[in-house]
């Protein structure tokens, strides 16, 4: 019991450190300067091309928005989650080598000897596929939709709204995401890249713009022409490739994803035009459950059915009935779903 419970104290101080040290030492593999650069470049767009031109730059609750992503990121991990979170998976951990008689997750892992690119596209595929399920869950289960009530209570969309949810649902995605992570063995390095990419492609889903697929299919193709340029894929084309040859990859990239990505664009990944019929206020009946539950990949939508895009979504009215009651601060919506008289 001890060992957990220095685990827990451990929990505090060890995430306080590393907060500050995210804060105080930019880098390229620091979430916290990554999380500004993304936000800020989609805040740029939205500026500079935005979809509904009548909605305003700093649009209504914004800067709401703009604390929900920072306090689901890392404040939340500071006040609980990531001390809690340690006991648990500790916990998790010891409990399977006991039963299993010793085995371990990461050292027993069916992906040690896949190359990275393997390891990141499995464990991709996967996470996202088990968010989806979470994701409809949350809207099948009355007790977990009071939750996500607060993610659609966003009356105009925009990037941030992205991470405007309530804290209970970092606890169960979280929850019923590590055990198939854990079992694939996927890395913390790998989970940062994973992260990062479903972090940009979920701020694009909910940004006040509109490209088409040839445009996202050629900065998809560019970001994988970058990794394989810098062999950071265990794709090594060339020996030693000069800055010429890595350009020409980069190049090749965008122009190989525009070209046969741009019509299946919409068909795979999620998009502002596919997402928000998420947050729309009018559905019909027979899809009173929602509907494009997809979190990046929109084939999960296709595959099962949920898929819905009656007509150009632009100025469609957002939230759900009786978001006209819904409490509008952040200390009110953290407290919401805890009681059935909060319900509205």
């Amino acid at each position: 019991m001890e060992k957990y419970w220095d685990l827990f104290v451990k929990g505090y101080t060890g995430y306080a450190n590393y907060f500050w040290h995210e804060i105080t030492h930019p880098s390229w593999d620091n979430y916290f300067y990554w999380l500004i650069l993304v936000s800020l470049f989609f805040f740029v767009l939205e500026v500079v091309i935005p979809w509904r031109k009548k909605q305003a730059i700093l649009r209504r609750d914004f800067w709401l928005d703009v604390f929900y992503m920072f306090f689901n990121f890392f404040l939340f991990s500071l006040i609980i989650y990531s001390a809690a979170s340690n006991v648990v998976v500790n916990l998790f951990n010891d409990g399977i080598k006991f039963i299993a008689n010793g085995f371990d997750l990461q050292a027993m892992n069916p992906l040690n000897d896949f190359p990275i690119w393997g390891i990141l596209l499995i464990g991709f595929l996967v996470r996202d596929f088990v968010q989806w399920w979470i994701h409809r869950l949350l809207h099948r289960s009355d007790r977990l939709w009071e939750f996500h009530k607060v993610h659609h209570s966003v009356a105009e969309m925009g990037f941030a709204a992205h991470l405007r949810y309530h804290w209970m649902e970092n606890i169960v995605y979280r929850t019923l995401e590590y055990l198939p992570l854990a079992l694939l063995g996927i890395g913390l390095h790998d989970f940062f890249i994973i992260h990062i990419f479903t972090l940009a492609w979920g701020h694009y889903n909910h940004s006040n713009i509109s490209v088409s697929g040839y445009v996202t299919g050629g900065v998809l193709g560019g970001l994988i022409g970058i990794l394989v340029s810098q062999s950071l894929l265990d794709i090594n084309l060339v020996q030693n490739p000069s800055l010429g040859l890595q350009i020409a990859i980069v190049l090749g990239a965008i122009a190989g994803g525009s070209l046969l990505l741009g019509n299946l664009m919409k068909y795979l990944f999620n998009s502002p035009e596919m997402h928000i019929w998420h947050h729309s206020y009018d559905l019909p009946e027979e899809r009173r459950y929602g509907v494009n539950f997809g979190l990046t990949l929109a084939i999960w939508d296709y595959i099962f059915r949920t898929a819905y895009i009656p007509h150009n979504g632009q100025d469609i009215r957002l939230g759900f009935p009786g978001v006209e009651n819904f409490p509008a601060d952040f200390t009110a919506q953290a407290k919401h779903g805890f009681s059935d008289s909060g319900k509205q």
